[in-house]
């Protein structure tokens, strides 16, 4: 598929919002900055930039950025642009096979070229007893005063990540499987323990919404103990965005997504669905800046979004 088809399609898909709907580009099975890819990511945002969408557009990669891309990002006017520097400072090969140091010369050259575009230091995944020690976390706070903000998050040890680490003779990190990321308590309290002070967030539409003075797409504000590390300003700005739908907003959004509305409930913090996938939940969350839940995949309190290891 080339890349005007490929606009094509995006723009011309159901979920798709002009403005509103979150973009993420090249995220799967490639990096946006290898050779025979960065072509394709700069003439897509040409492409969407020409149509003055003005969705915040998520490119994230843990390879090198150059000079001259960040000058092709610099000259787009309209997309807001993120670029999301992966870095988890793990040496063993097995489980970061890129040098982290690829990481770190792609933070520092957008540190010293990017305006407009605002770049994100992605600290992850972390592991208990891998990257988590107090060398880890300094090293993360030098580099995170290279971007706008800093996101940290967990490790996702799904089964088919398990059984390939396994066979590169990596011994289990963790003791189950679970679809949500593992980030154990002890090791979320020195992370923050570490960052006192700095530009910190859970949530990477939170960070992302931080570097670029807007309210989270994500209606993050709703939920308890996620906001508690933001910056008190960027809260100020959530907390005037948050609104609670009403409710013939949120059925017309839920049939607009195949959803049933006869199960629907609408809390303060949350809206709750059943029955739903990921893409029809983001759906209706992006559209109104409000949380959307499953009734089957609870978020439980203290730890939204995290698997329950390392916090029984």
């Amino acid at each position: 598929m080339d890349d005007d088809l490929a606009v094509a399609n995006l723009i011309s898909h159901w979920a798709f919002r002009r403005d509103v709907t979150p973009i993420q580009i090249f995220n799967r099975a490639t990096d946006p900055f290898l050779r025979g890819v960065k072509e394709h990511l700069h003439r897509t945002l040409l492409l969407l930039d020409a149509m003055k969408l003005r969705n915040h557009v998520l490119v994230i990669t843990r390879w090198k950025v150059s000079a001259d891309d960040v000058r092709r990002l610099e000259e787009l006017v309209n997309l807001r642009v993120t670029v999301l520097v992966t870095w988890s400072g793990i040496k063993d090969q097995r489980i970061e096979p890129v040098d982290s140091r690829v990481a770190e010369q792609s933070l520092a050259i957008l540190a010293k070229l990017a305006k407009r575009t605002k770049c994100i230091l992605y600290w992850r995944p972390i592991v208990a007893g891998l990257n988590d020690g107090e060398d880890d976390i300094s090293r993360a706070i030098e580099l995170s005063r290279l971007a706008d903000a800093t996101v940290f998050t967990g490790l996702f040890h799904r089964a088919e990540i398990r059984e390939y680490l396994r066979s590169l003779g990596v011994e289990d990190l963790y003791q189950d499987a679970p679809r949500r990321k593992v980030m154990p308590r002890e090791v979320e309290q020195r992370v923050l323990e570490g960052f006192d002070g700095e530009r910190l967030f859970r949530k990477t539409s939170c960070a992302i919404a931080f570097a670029h003075g807007v309210a989270d797409w994500n209606g993050h504000y709703g939920i308890d103990h996620i906001c508690d590390i933001c910056p008190a300003d960027q809260v100020s700005i959530c907390a005037s965005a948050h609104r609670l739908p009403e409710r013939s907003a949120v059925e017309a959004l839920a049939s607009a997504a195949g959803l049933s509305c006869a199960d629907l409930e609408i809390g303060p913090g949350h809206i709750t669905v059943a029955d739903s996938t990921e893409q029809q939940r983001y759906f209706i969350q992006h559209s109104l800046g409000f949380q959307v839940h499953d009734r089957a995949m609870p978020h439980l309190p203290g730890r939204h979004g995290r698997a329950e290891e390392g916090w029984e």
